[in-house]
């Protein structure tokens, strides 16, 4: 779950962070509907069933953005009507497609509202689809994973020569001074640093978890003393995306579950939604973190 505008503690989120010198809109209420510069493509059975240089995005306070394409954009042939219907209070009645491509069929798998509320954006007719019930999708010719990037969303990569001390149950776990801070919208500092200052004992695990903006992370367990694996404490991008590529093989713990000390000072353990991990997932669409 990563964030941005709308989500987390950002501006328009359900808990913002910051302070507005004038009266924002409540908490969770905030739409806010804009055309993309990108080609988005949707496949689904090995079949491409949007294609669109006219997508619009949707930003709704609490979710992460969507995609709502034109539906001359859309192939009528792959849609057919659904019996499913539901109600938004911010939006209004969504009706849906099912969706035939290949041998795949995807039941409810696109939405629209054909007359949505008075006070929602222009996204009548407009055509979204389930992210994790498609195939695939393209941002121009990059396909992306988890949902859509944010364009609110930023990534700042920094060395830092911050004394950096781990520790969890008064054991020390890594120590260093060649540190990479992580500084990601709305998230917790992530203290990225050489194996070599890692002085734990790992044991890599199955974990696999995807992120739109960095890539896919493998995770390590830390051997505690009495013989006890502190699971997934660790995560690492062997291979991540080329705009964070100085954290390639960088290792990074859970701020949440182990304590830091940044020059001497003890950081307070984050409250962010991995305070218990994450869960083993090997699928294309698995959480994220920072």
């Amino acid at each position: 779950m990563c964030v941005g505008l709308m989500t987390g503690t950002g501006p328009l989120g359900k808990k913002p962070a910051g302070t507005f010198n004038f009266e924002p809109p409540p908490p969770g209420k905030p739409l806010y509907l804009e055309p993309t510069p990108k080609r988005i493509r949707v496949v689904v059975g090995d079949e491409t069933v949007a294609d669109s240089r006219r997508a619009m995005m949707l930003h709704e306070s609490g979710h992460q953005p969507i995609y709502y394409f034109p539906p001359e954009d859309v192939r009528e042939d792959v849609l057919e009507p659904s019996d499913r219907h539901t109600w938004c209070p911010k939006k209004g009645e969504a009706s849906y497609h099912t969706i035939r491509a290949g041998d795949r069929v995807v039941e409810a798998g696109a939405w629209y509202y054909p007359d949505p509320l008075p006070d929602a954006p222009p996204i009548n007719d407009l055509i979204a689809f389930y992210w994790d019930r498609m195939d695939h999708w393209f941002e121009e010719d990059e396909e992306v994973f988890v949902h859509p990037r944010d364009p609110y969303h930023r990534v700042d990569l920094l060395r830092t020569e911050r004394r950096i001390r781990i520790s969890l149950d008064g054991q020390l776990l890594a120590e260093t001074d060649r540190g990479t801070a992580l500084f990601e919208s709305n998230l917790p500092t992530r203290w990225y640093m050489p194996a070599d200052d890692v002085l734990a004992e790992l044991e890599p695990t199955d974990t696999v978890t995807r992120c739109p903006y960095k890539g896919t992370a493998s995770y390590y367990s830390v051997k505690l003393p009495d013989g006890e694996l502190a699971k997934d404490l660790i995560w690492y991008y062997r291979e991540p995306l080329a705009e964070v590529g100085r954290i390639a093989g960088l290792l990074c713990f859970f701020n949440e579950k182990v304590d830091i000390e940044l020059d001497g000072e003890l950081q307070a353990r984050p409250d962010s939604p991995w305070r218990h991990g994450v869960k083993a997932q090997n699928a294309p669409a698995a959480v994220t973190r920072s």
